[in-house]
């Protein structure tokens, strides 16, 4: 191979390798900021920061994730955080709850209620500048709502 055949051989694999999707999303701003305050957190299959909230007076524990990655959308770099309430199949979420959920959507000033698959979640957009403090607040919001939706579907199951 001549030199600048090898060299272009050499530069398409390297522009193959960065138009390949990455195995995992990976942001360290995330992790700073939970850093920043102290919260013990992991990383999931899909590069979501994974948060479990205790809610030891309660007997109760809820997940919450900061999405690994964020989306522009008109000129802003949002992320999400979002929680798990509730499994649609296994909580019969039928068409008058998910009518209940909208109205709710609409009074809540931060979030709202999303389905991805079979998983309910409570959603929160936000703008990636956030400091610490603010996207350790918008995490407990997400976190209590949703597990105050999961305990009125559910009962006392305490399954996400």
């Amino acid at each position: 191979m001549t030199k600048p055949v090898r060299a272009a051989f050499i530069a398409s694999l390297l522009l193959g390798c960065a138009l390949l999707p990455a195995a995992h999303a990976f942001d360290a701003s995330v992790k700073t900021r939970l850093d920043a305050r102290g919260i013990k957190h992991e990383v999931d299959g899909d590069g979501d920061y994974k948060v479990t909230y205790n809610y030891s007076k309660e007997g109760r524990t809820q997940l919450v994730f900061v999405s690994g990655k964020t989306e522009s959308v008109g000129g802003f770099q949002v992320r999400e955080v979002f929680s798990p309430a509730a499994r649609v199949e296994k909580d019969r979420i039928n068409g008058a709850k998910a009518l209940e959920l909208m109205a709710e959507s609409r009074k809540n000033k931060l979030g709202s209620w999303e389905l991805a698959g079979d998983v309910l979640y409570f959603v929160i957009k936000v703008p990636d500048n956030l400091d610490a403090a603010q996207l350790e607040s918008a995490m407990d919001i997400a976190a209590q709502t949703a597990d105050d939706m999961e305990l009125e579907i559910s009962g006392d199951r305490d399954d996400l």
